[in-house]
Parts: C-alpha cells; structure tokens; sequence
C-alpha cells in the first residue's frame, strides 16, 4: 500500500504558488494536497480540497495545518494591494509565514518550505528586504526539523493580474542577465516551484537557504528524478 502523505500550500494563487499547485496534483508521491485560501478557490480536483480560513483564528490556523508532511508557504502581497500599509503589508507577509511554521511545530509536522527573497537581511534599509530577513529569524528561531528559504530574484512567468512594471522589468532582467552576478540573475517560477517540490519531498535537516544556482539545481534534479 502507498504511504499516505500531505501536503499543505499556503498562496496557491500566486505566481510561484500556482507552478506549486500544478506540480503537487501531477506528482504522485503527494495524496493529499490541502489549500489554505481566505476565499473559495476553483483549483481542485480529486486529491485537492480548500480549506477556507481566516488566517488570524489561531485555533483555526493550527487545525488545518495539523497532519500536514510539509506546509509550502508562498503567500505575499505588494505595496499596491495593501496601499502602501506597511503594518498591513507585515500581517500578511510575515504573520502568516511565522504563525504557519509556528504551527508546523506544534502539531508535530516537520517540514516547512518558504518563498523569501534574494538580499533578505534583518539590517538591510530595503523595508521589503528586511521584514523577508525577520521572516527568515522567526521561522529559524522555532528549530524545525527541516526549513527550506527559497530566495529568487526577479520571477519570470505570467501573473494572473497586470503588473506592466514587472513585465516590463523582466524583459530588461532577461536581456541583462548575462551581466549579473548568479545569485541575481532572473529565475523561472516554474523553476522556483519545482525546487521547493523536490525540497518538500526530500528535506534535509536544519534550515537550508537556496538562491539562484541551489534553485535550478534542485528543479533540474525533480525532473531527473
């Protein structure tokens, strides 16, 4: 009989996180795929449920993660979306993540694999840069058995919103890369979702920090395998 085995995606609807998805319900060695989303979300099929939730009902939050293998957390928002709110900006980015891993420990899962950032650094002046670094310190500070910080650069793919800033960065990025250091250079979110499956199914103790080079590797290795 097949080990049953569970995992839970927080911010399937982003960018990296809808690549996530997709991998998760094609891969086999996942049976059960849980989606912790704030509304009703129509990405399932037959080994995916959602699992609504108000991210801020503690008890709520526990529960669902509670019998997870590993919780893949992708979820951010941007300056746009909560109208420059820093406050607003910090509940989502780094309550959620900090509270998710918090969980994972207490319910006994021992893997959690997040999407950070390159240059994340509590010190750095960047607002950004330093709340993924504070992230990254909470999350490490709760001595998982296993964590994984994925920390790309510029994300190539195509978002479900407009964002003609972005787009018009990646083509620059893309055009550009040859002339950037590696652990800058632009990265797929195919890519970026690969690796943190092949993360997930095969985590190494203690906490890991992947960057661009670590990141294709890892993608390049799910798909050999």
């Amino acid at each position: 009989m097949n080990k049953t085995r569970t995992a839970t995606l927080i911010g399937a609807t982003g960018l990296v996180g809808g690549h996530l998805l997709a991998r998760l319900q094609t891969d086999p060695f996942f049976t059960d795929i849980r989606l912790l989303v704030r509304r009703p979300f129509a990405g399932t099929d037959r080994k995916t449920v959602n699992k609504l939730l108000d991210f801020t009902d503690a008890e709520a939050f526990r529960l669902a993660i509670d019998g997870s293998d590993v919780v893949f957390c992708a979820i951010g928002t941007t300056q746009k979306k909560v109208n420059g709110d820093r406050d607003a900006y910090r509940k989502i980015d780094f309550d959620i993540a900090v509270s998710a891993a918090r969980h994972c420990r207490d319910t006994g899962c021992p893997t959690f694999v997040l999407v950070s950032s390159v240059g994340a650094d509590t010190r750095s002046g960047n607002f950004y840069l330093r709340l993924k670094g504070e992230i990254e310190e909470a999350i490490t500070a709760l001595s998982l058995s296993s964590v994984s910080f994925f920390r790309p650069s510029m994300l190539l793919g195509q978002r479900g919103e407009s964002r003609p800033a972005e787009r018009a960065g990646q083509i620059a990025m893309k055009a550009f890369s040859f002339a950037l250091p590696k652990r800058l250079k632009p990265v797929s979110a195919q890519d970026v979702a690969a690796a943190m499956l092949q993360a997930g199914k095969e985590p190494a103790p203690g906490v890991h920090v992947y960057e661009y080079g670590e990141i294709t590797k890892l993608a390049a290795d799910l798909t050999a395998s």
